[in-house]
């Protein structure tokens, strides 16, 4: 009987309970399937530190390399390392992760050649009927020819490409702590800050699948509280925090508090213009700060904005030629890095912003965090539609008010915005909400949460 694999494959990736929902049955499937569908005749896959992550990865490898692909696999890496070495290397590559999911999911996060990402509409709908298929009939026939599996190391490359993009030889010695949350920043910080006037403090760097310091989800403010904690005992400049794959990075100042990703997408906007020459398109999605198109403009750049989530992103990344985008969830995307997002790189342009001149980070980020945000918050509603069209009702008459709907509902004054947008796989409306002061934010955000949780 065919499976079902609608609960796990998502619309970027597949993410999903191991055993329980799927194994390297299917993991082996989806290598035949991913070979058919992009037609590639060699591939590159990597994993993380997950006990699941090498077994799937290898059942992978065996069902690509039976379609006749030659499989390269990097081994342990992050996912950014992983685009690393498909980019560099032309393939099309597979990255075994679920990122910050718990210790028992595991997942694919699958690419083109050149790290174009694959997701439902450029080739994972295709990879999962496949699949499925293929589930309830036995294996695809094997090529003539089968493919070949060989090793391949890249980390110290990938370190040499993302140090070649930014200066960081004459900075002043700087002290950093960096929280690994037992995930893949463990692997892959040694080797890039290597040789660098920082001294490091590292925090979980053990390899450790069970996350048994905290969940490698820096998004949830409960799992920073060490570094910030770690920060002000050592007295430290900054400290950096990674997520489980190690492809976000988030920031805290000296005093531990937390930096906000719309200003360091508006500080690595600043340099990276400042290295084309002050012209430039620069992404942001549509829940980042207003901080960042203001800052974009002043650099002489071109703001575009975008939907939230990384495959639209990549996508104008691409039409427009972009230089770099951000998004508020702290990924960070650069057209020297294959349109690819990576959490290091940006981590270099604050490390380098930073060293090169005398003050506090705190005092250097002053500048891009102009507004008051109130954060993303969630809420459980019976029916979004009609949540968002009541919102629309009691502000779509307002002269002062501009909506769109690009993604969600935007609304917007002169003082103040928010948008409320629905989540697609559960029963949630997100808002964010943003003033020029805190007290109008929080009037604000209590008036939209009131008609939501209504």
């Amino acid at each position: 009987m065919a499976a079902d694999l609608s609960q796990i494959v998502k619309a970027y990736d597949v993410r999903g309970v191991v055993p329980d929902q799927w194994d390297e049955t299917l993991a082996e499937l989806f290598g035949a399937a991913f070979v058919q569908v992009t037609g590639a005749d060699a591939i590159v896959t990597g994993h993380d530190m997950r006990p699941s992550s090498p077994g799937l990865s290898g059942a992978f490898a065996r069902g690509a390399a039976a379609r006749g692909a030659d499989v390269t696999e990097i081994g342990l890496c992050s996912t950014d390392q992983l685009y690393y070495a498909s980019g560099s290397l032309g393939l099309p590559g597979a990255m075994f992760t679920a990122s910050h999911n718990p210790a028992r999911y595991n997942g694919i996060k699958m690419c083109r050649a050149g790290a174009a990402p694959v997701g439902q509409d450029t080739g994972l709908t295709e990879i999962r009927e496949l699949a499925e298929r293929w589930s309830g009939s036995g294996a695809p026939a094997p090529a003539a020819t089968p493919g070949t599996v060989t090793r391949r190391e890249t980390l110290e490359d990938y370190a040499a490409h993302l140090r070649s993009l930014v200066d960081l030889t004459s900075i002043r010695p700087l002290k950093v702590v960096v929280d690994a949350g037992n995930g893949m920043g463990g692997h892959t910080v040694p080797t890039v800050l290597a040789g660098l006037p920082l001294t490091v403090v590292p925090m979980y760097f053990e390899l450790d699948g069970s996350f048994p310091n905290h969940e490698a989800n820096p998004l949830d403010p409960a799992n920073i509280v060490d570094l910030q904690k770690r920060v002000r005992e050592e007295g430290a400049d900054l400290g950096l925090a990674f997520d489980g794959d190690a492809d976000r990075c988030f920031v805290v100042d000296e005093h531990g508090d937390p930096v906000s990703p719309s200003a360091i997408t508006a500080l690595v906007a600043a340099r990276e213009l400042a290295r084309n020459g002050g012209r430039g398109v620069v992404i942001h999605n549509l829940i980042t700060s207003w901080t960042v198109p203001e800052v974009v403009k002043e650099n002489g750049g071109t703001p575009v904005r975008t939907r939230v989530g990384h495959s639209f992103i990549k996508a104008e990344m691409a039409n427009s030629g972009a230089i770099f985008g951000g998004e508020h969830s702290a990924h960070y995307y650069f057209k020297d890095f294959w349109n690819a997002d990576t959490g290091m790189l940006a981590a270099l342009h604050v490390l380098a912003a930073l060293g090169g001149q005398e003050g506090p980070l705190s005092g250097l980020v002053a500048q891009y965090d102009r507004y008051t945000g109130s954060g993303e918050i969630n809420s459980t509603v019976a029916d979004q539609a009609d949540r968002i069209a009541a919102i629309r009702a009691a502000y779509g008459s307002r002269e002062d008010v501009t909506l769109d709907e690009l993604d969600g509902l935007t609304v917007s004054t002169a003082d103040w915005w928010f948008n409320v947008r629905p989540s697609n796989t559960e029963p949630l409306l997100r808002l964010n909400a943003e003033a020029r002061d805190a007290a109008t934010m929080a009037t604000v955000r209590d008036e939209i949460l009131a008609i939501i949780r209504a």
